[in-house]
């Protein structure tokens, strides 16, 4: 393990670098380093060598040649043990390079700011970074490459323990995450520059997917499988807070996020209960409490040890309520501090804080070779677009109804049917393999009267048999897609049994 030298700092996020450099000046390394780096330690009293006093060349064309030079590339890509290489250095009097720590322009963040342009974009894009990086991990066996804060402490540790140095595997982990590290980068910068352009594909000739891993679960959908979260951001359920409770499962982030996707399509307060990802209740009231209790008297029996989402602050009257329920996992924007206090009284309950995403995201699943991507099914219902496709118009109270089991509906598994109120589930039948036979399971499964209920479906009735079950319920207006051959049929059904019905022209299938 040959002991560090000489170390070439320079980094943009700067967060943990002082008790590093001063780590690695008591051990007797020679700091260099550039800009704001050396300024930064030079006022900290940590000796360093300016990397133009290095190179005999001043940094120049605004910065964008500073580490570019033979002087550095050299002492960072000799090889050791070759001869030929040492001579070289020796030559010309380069001086040997044992470590370098490197950041990157914080491009990602810079391109989110409003109103960024192209040029800003391109001059923000760093070159003499990722060359440092690369010839570093290329030559890992001699050079080890520091790329994230995160990493300095353990390095501190490990450097006090071996006199300077570090192990051979060491070396060679520091190498892989700074390929993975530049890799990323490149990503950000071809995927931002492309969207620049007018009319950019939303469904790119290339997917580019770069995600480090957040967090090792304890397993996944079952024990014996693996698993593991990796953030592609910071907002939406993988990039949420956790505030308490034991750690989250595979299952539990799958159901966070179908909860918190329903409770952002509506408005006014409300909640969503869910379990195996489709909502048992779901309800938008004028207060978070009477959403709840709506919620939740819609399939009392399978909330139970379900999943909780709402789209505003969770606050103290509601987490009353929700503390008699036994559940997994809740998802808001929020918590009051004294609905907290009400909440982490239960040990194992996992609170969640979500900021909500800026826009819709790819949707992506993985199949056997390959990788399937679609746009987010974001379409808005608009109630002037709609169908009447019935001689009875639907009244008031019912068109409520069926702008908000539809909402609903496009979150339900398919084949999906969806008894409700205005502001409230009533059934839900998801998954089957024939429509009437959700129909059949969501009147089944109804805890509350159907008369009087509306009812919505995913996608076309291809036969009049599943609107003639809900019909026989006591439900009297439908909302649904159309499109099918049989759409006269289901139509004069409907009419026949006195029911209104609209038609969307949009479906809403969920695989």
């Amino acid at each position: 393990m040959p002991k560090i030298e000489r170390a070439l700092l320079s980094v943009t996020d700067k967060t943990g670098l002082l008790p590093f450099a001063q780590r690695l000046h008591s051990l007797g390394v020679e700091l260099i380093s550039t800009g704001g780096t050396a300024k930064l330690l030079r006022d900290n009293q940590i000796p360093v060598r300016e990397v133009a006093d290095v190179t005999g060349f001043p940094e120049m064309l605004d910065g964008r040649v500073k580490t570019i030079h033979p002087r550095i590339a050299g002492g960072i890509l000799a090889i050791r043990d070759n001869p030929e290489h040492m001579q070289a250095l020796a030559e010309h009097d380069i001086p040997p390079i044992q470590m370098v720590v490197v950041n990157l322009y914080q491009f990602a963040k810079f391109a989110n700011k409003p109103g960024v342009t192209r040029e800003e974009l391109i001059e923000n894009i760093d070159i003499g970074g990722p060359t440092m990086i690369r010839a570093a991990a290329k030559n890992f066996q001699d050079v080890a490459i520091v790329v994230a804060p995160e990493q300095y402490e353990p390095l501190m540790a490990e450097l006090a323990q071996n006199g300077g140095a570090l192990t051979a595997s060491t070396h060679w982990h520091l190498a892989q995450q700074a390929f993975l590290h530049t890799a990323a980068y490149d990503g950000v910068v071809s995927k931002t520059l492309l969207g620049l352009d007018a009319g950019a594909e939303e469904l790119p000739a290339t997917l580019q997917i770069s995600a480090p891993r957040a967090m090792v679960l304890r397993y996944g959908e079952n024990p014996h499988q693996e698993a593991a979260l990796y953030k592609t951001g910071d907002t939406g359920i993988a990039g949420a807070e956790q505030l308490h409770g034991k750690e989250l499962s595979y299952n539990n982030l799958v159901d966070l996020d179908a909860a918190w996707l329903l409770v952002q399509e509506f408005s006014g307060p409300a909640a969503a209960i869910i379990k195996h990802t489709n909502p048992c209740g779901c309800a938008e009231q004028t207060t978070q409490v009477e959403a709840y209790r709506k919620a939740l008297e819609a399939d009392p029996i399978s909330a139970f040890g379900g999943v909780l989402a709402f789209n505003r602050e969770l606050d103290k009257e509601t987490a009353t309520e929700v503390a008699k329920l036994f559940v997994e996992a809740i998802a808001a924007p929020s918590f009051a501090a004294d609905a907290l206090s009400i909440l982490t009284a239960k040990k194992n309950l996992r609170l969640v804080k979500v900021k909500a995403l800026a826009k819709p995201e790819l949707v992506i699943k993985s199949i056997t070779g390959g990788l399937l991507a679609q746009t987010a099914d974001s379409v808005t219902l608009v109630e002037a677009e709609l169908q009447v496709k019935t001689a009875r118009k639907p009244t008031e109270e019912e068109m409520r109804a069926l702008l908000f089991a539809w909402k609903v509906c496009k979150h339900v598994k398919s084949n999906a049917i969806v008894y409700a109120h205005a502001g409230q589930s009533v059934s839900v039948g998801a998954g089957q393999m024939s429509r009437v036979d959700s129909a059949k399971f969501g009147a089944m499964k109804a805890v509350l009267p159907l008369k009087g209920t509306v009812v919505a479906s995913d996608a076309f009735f291809p036969f009049p048999d599943g609107l003639e079950e809900a019909a026989r319920h006591g439900v009297t207006a439908a909302i649904q897609p159309g499109g099918s051959v049989k759409d006269d049929d289901v139509i004069a059904a409907a009419n026949r049994l006195n029911m209104a019905m609209v038609f969307t022209g949009v479906r809403h299938f969920r695989h």
